[in-house]
């Protein structure tokens, strides 16, 4: 694939691309990553226009594999996608595809893609990411599935690092505040994992009228572990509680 930068855009189409084409349909997923991650070169020279039609349906293959390590394989070349296509083909044909991959039944998926959300808003811009993104992800944290909701903690987790204190006190806290009273354990004391994760960039203000009532509760949880993580991110706020 290196070679279409030399052969230019009309010997590229007549010697390179069909045997492109074909490669993206090897039956060794190995051989198909391998092809998406020179695309690049093939792009620049003949446009993402004539691969899409035979590029998607390649990644949407590996997107579904039964085997998870391929999933987790396709979800590494994503943002080198986003970076290579652009901004308007990602949103279109690929935007869904990486929220998608936040719901995977296994552990390594969904970890794998919260990451990638931060190196596509890297790639694309805090802006974008409010607009296209972030109401998707926070929109889980009333999901019946308690997998998902956790999700929604990871990811503003992750996130915190990338987008603007702004979107951090007055999108995220309060919802993560809202979560405090799940049902789920596990997610009570992710919520503490989280407030202790965004402490950096709060404000004092909303320190003393969100996050120490909510520890106050949780210091006294049924759960024995909600109390402990209580405890520790109160310790991280210098929180006398």
């Amino acid at each position: 694939m290196g070679l279409a930068p030399i052969f230019g855009k009309e010997k590229t189409m007549e010697h390179l691309l069909e045997l492109f084409m074909q490669l993206l349909k090897d039956d060794f997923f190995e051989v198909r990553l391998s092809i998406i991650s020179k695309l690049e070169d093939v792009n620049k020279v003949v446009g993402h226009q004539l691969l899409s039609p035979h590029l998607l349906p390649a990644i949407f293959h590996l997107a579904e594999d039964k085997q998870w390590r391929v999933r987790l394989a396709i979800i590494d070349y994503i943002p080198l996608l986003a970076k290579q296509l652009g901004l308007e083909f990602f949103n279109d044909k690929l935007g869904n595809l990486a929220i998608d991959l936040l719901h995977d039944k296994v552990y390594s998926i969904r970890d794998a893609a919260t990451l990638n959300l931060q190196k596509l808003t890297q790639v694309f811009g805090v802006e974008w990411a409010q607009q296209n993104m972030l109401p998707k992800v926070l929109a889980f944290h009333e999901h019946p599935n308690y997998l998902y909701r956790m999700t929604t903690l990871f990811s503003i987790s992750v996130l915190s690092s990338v987008v603007t204190p702004a979107i951090i006190n007055h999108n995220m806290l309060p919802l993560v505040i809202k979560m405090a009273v799940d049902p789920v354990p596990n997610i009570r004391f992710n919520v503490c994992k989280t407030l202790k994760a965004l402490q950096p960039t709060l404000q004092e203000s909303l320190v003393e009228s969100a996050v120490r009532p909510t520890l106050i509760k949780l210091i006294e949880d049924s759960d024995l572990d909600v109390r402990y993580f209580a405890r520790q991110t109160a310790e991280a706020f210098h929180l006398n509680i």
